[in-house]
């Protein structure tokens, strides 16, 4: 994929539903931990798409036997693969892991997403679509369009809360900063290096877009609506949520120190919105 070229910063955020799409590789990464009721239909849902992607699991080592139903689909689907973690260590490094597989097979079009199918595979189709001419897409709750359905009431102020302060303190011009529904080209992958980032959990997701803006690359947000897991246990908890603040009052003091961020030097190739 070609480095894009710089544009307006004013069109930073694209809300778009269309785009046009030339065939690339793409690959979905799935972090799972007790997703036992999910995990089988939902690798079924996906490599029944009509996007040819492959799927990347990564399992922390999940109690109820997670690892091992994928494990069984990856034995008999060349596109499905398993990452067996020893534990629980957490969804940042879960997609560091993730995309360190991803890159070094040579994907294209980089996809993350929940097991529990909050984050629907019809929408699978619009963040490939999106993601041919932009460099990070979020499946956004929190544009036009966009919707939560069976959350409580407290954990819907919770996220918006931190939403608009990650959105105030680091003039985040994303609607929803903390979805892990995304879609990254490789090369905003190599360029802002996950691997460095040092939050943990939800927090990952909102430095993760930080360095991308702040970077240049191309930004762009698909309506998508959010439902609540049928089965199993949610991951999201109020610590979450604070983990996610006090990251934001990191990344502002860090961006209040140098007046703006900058991409690490040995990828400096910058790109645009």
């Amino acid at each position: 994929m070609n480095p894009p070229q710089l544009v307006s910063s004013k069109q930073t955020i694209i809300h778009a539903q269309r785009s046009t799409s030339n065939k690339m590789k793409s690959v979905v990464i799935i972090p799972t931990y007790n997703e036992c009721e999910n995990i089988a239909r939902l690798l079924a849902d996906l490599r029944n798409l009509p996007h040819d992607l492959s799927v990347i699991v990564v399992d922390d080592n999940s109690p109820d036997g997670t690892g091992a139903i994928a494990a069984e689909r990856a034995a008999v689907d060349a596109q499905v693969q398993v990452i067996h973690r020893p534990a629980k260590l957490g969804l940042g490094t879960a997609h560091v892991a993730g995309f360190t597989q991803a890159l070094a097979a040579g994907f294209d079009q980089i996809l993350t997403m929940d097991a529990d199918y909050s984050h629907h595979p019809r929408y699978i189709g619009g963040l490939l679509q999106l993601g041919a001419t932009h460099d990070l897409v979020i499946g956004s709750r929190y544009v036009a369009g966009g919707a939560v359905v069976g959350s409580s009431a407290l954990r819907r102020a919770l996220s918006r809360a931190a939403n608009r302060t990650a959105r105030t303190a680091l003039r985040l011009r994303a609607g929803d900063c903390t979805a892990g529904f995304r879609c990254y080209s490789s090369a905003v992958l190599h360029a802002i290096q996950p691997e460095t980032i040092r939050s943990e959990g939800y927090s990952f997701l909102i430095e993760l877009l930080w360095r991308a803006q702040h970077s240049g690359w191309r930004i762009s947000e698909l309506p998508v609506t959010f439902e609540d897991r049928r089965f199993g246990q949610s991951k999201i908890s109020a610590r979450e949520i604070f983990k996610a603040l006090a990251t934001v009052v990191r990344l502002y003091q860090n961006q209040a120190a140098a007046g703006n961020y900058s991409a690490p030097a040995a990828h400096s190739t910058q790109g645009s919105h």
